[in-house]
């Protein structure tokens, strides 16, 4: 289930505390690092990609994008930007 992935991913970064991300990188090796502040993350086996920003500084994460492996190939994931629109009719089902 995408949900248990989900949350496996955010026990995972909760405790990180990379300050760079090579760090990232070496901890979570499927990641791809984007640019200094973006990174995509595998969830459930590369079926789907999480594009977050990073502030390393600050320690915070912000979620920009989430979708399917075939939707991550139609966007451009240097420029994504979080739409709430996007998920507003989400029902929490997996």
């Amino acid at each position: 289930m995408v949900r248990d992935q989900l949350d496996a991913w955010y026990a995972l970064v909760s405790r990180a505390a990379w300050k760079n991300s090579a760090e990232l990188k070496q901890q979570n090796q499927s990641a791809s690092i984007v640019s200094s502040e973006r990174v995509v993350f595998n969830i459930k086996g590369n079926e789907f990609r999480l594009v977050v920003a990073v502030d390393y500084r600050h320690g915070f994460l912000l979620v920009l994008w989430l979708g399917t492996h075939q939707e991550y190939d139609k966007i451009d994931v240097r420029d994504v930007q979080y739409n709430k629109e996007r998920y507003a009719d989400s029902t929490g089902s997996d």
